[in-house]
């Protein structure tokens, strides 16, 4: 007997499967986020400057963000599993040529495979999974735990990274992470999400809207675009800090260690945030968490440029900045199922996504390029602090309904 994967998500347990997609998000998440750990070790193993590291980073963040929309039109299309699959086989693969990059070319190459592979396996495509699974009513929550996942992969892997790269090196620390990708492709199986029809839609389901005409519904619905303008500063703030925040540590004359755990600080206390984030979602209007969350993180920047550098200045602003960090993506998961339903949800957060990878190419490569020509991050820290500003003023208009076509409203 043939079971199909709608038939299979039946049989799944809600608790199973958000357990399945909080480990892939921990997978995937962990060494992505630890690439800073490997800045300086890099830098004098191949003689490179800080700017040439910095593009290919960037060209990872980019290649993520261009990747996810197509990644999540072929889950929304052919189901999860696929997708996910792939991805976690050319991520792992990444991750393993990571440790064979001695050329700036090979980097950049290398960025751009890992950077794919991302698109196919990260927590994205898990809350995409979530969103088409899980009861609405489960969604808000579900969505903070997916994202606390990829958090607590951070605090996990950044201390892990610095301690493997004194003990091991880091070529082989890439191997290493690069190979427990493997264990994403049977978690995967777990996730599986119903095939749409040659029509369009989902078998059983009356006709739906076709992929143009969910984009012309998106690109034109006000409420959307402010969403994904904001995310674009999301991405610029966390992809700096992720590249540049432990070397710039050190550059104020503290350890690697100290570095490495204020990184991790970041990671176990957006546990909370993205948590808190998921319940606030169900009880205020997303908007307005998401407004606070851009705000709050311009004035710990403020703060924490303000005080002297200190090993306790640096924890603090890794718990503080934590609670921050990806609580922006329950209230964005949110709004996008609110308003547009389900049916497209991976696409359409994927687009919400490249924005926020745009962000984090410009906040990486820049991180790097006016280091190199000024000898400083003060002026990135500046940028993110007024983008912070200006999006917390883009997500206050936003208008958090159902959008209705032909009569009846979007599920």
């Amino acid at each position: 007997m043939i079971v199909t994967s709608a038939s299979r998500s039946k049989t799944i347990t809600p608790e199973t499967i958000i357990l399945a997609g909080c480990i892939i998000a921990i997978l995937t998440f962990g060494p992505r986020s630890a690439v800073g750990a490997f800045q300086k070790d890099m830098l004098v193993a191949n003689g490179w400057t800080r700017d040439i590291f910095s593009f290919g980073i960037a060209l990872q963040n980019l290649m993520w963000g261009m990747g996810q929309p197509f990644a999540g039109a072929m889950a929304d299309r052919f189901g999860a599993v696929r997708v996910l699959v792939a991805g976690a086989v050319l991520y792992g693969a990444g991750l393993v040529l990571m440790a064979h990059a001695s050329t700036p070319l090979t980097f950049d190459i290398v960025g751009v495979i890992t950077g794919l592979g991302l698109s196919g396996c990260s927590f994205n495509l898990v809350l995409g999974a979530f969103g088409k699974l899980l009861p609405e009513n489960r969604r808000s929550l579900a969505f903070g735990f997916g994202t606390a996942a990829g958090s607590f992969g951070q605090f996990l892997f950044s201390p892990l990274a610095v301690a493997m790269i004194q003990g091991i090196g880091w070529q082989q620390t890439w191997v290493i992470f690069g190979v427990m990708m493997v264990a994403i492709l049977p978690l995967a199986m777990m996730l599986a999400t119903p095939k749409a029809s040659a029509s369009g839609h989902a078998p059983g389901q009356a006709r739906q809207q076709s992929l143009r005409q969910a984009l012309s519904e998106a690109f034109g619905h006000r409420s959307y675009v402010l969403l994904v303008l904001g995310f674009f500063t999301c991405g610029f703030q966390l992809a700096f800090i992720t590249t540049h925040f432990q070397i710039y540590l050190t550059d104020r004359g503290l350890s690697a260690q100290t570095g490495a755990w204020a990184f991790a600080f970041i990671g176990i206390f957006n546990i909370v945030g993205s948590l808190t984030a998921g319940w606030l979602g169900n009880r205020v209007p997303r908007r307005y968490v998401l407004s606070f969350i851009y705000l709050a993180r311009s004035l710990a920047a403020l703060v924490f440029l303000a005080v002297p550098a200190s090993t306790g200045s640096a924890l603090a602003f890794g718990a503080v900045t934590g609670l921050l960090w990806l609580s922006t993506v329950p209230p964005t998961s949110s709004l996008i199922s609110i308003m547009f339903g389900t049916r497209y949800f991976a696409m359409l957060y994927g687009f919400a996504f490249f924005s926020h990878q745009v962000g984090g190419f410009l906040g990486v490569l820049l991180g790097g390029v006016l280091y190199e020509a000024t000898g400083s991050y003060s002026i990135v820290w500046w940028i993110s602090i007024g983008l912070g500003v200006v999006s917390a003023l883009i997500n206050l208009p936003i208008v958090e309904r159902a959008v209705v076509r032909d009569g009846v409203v979007a599920a």
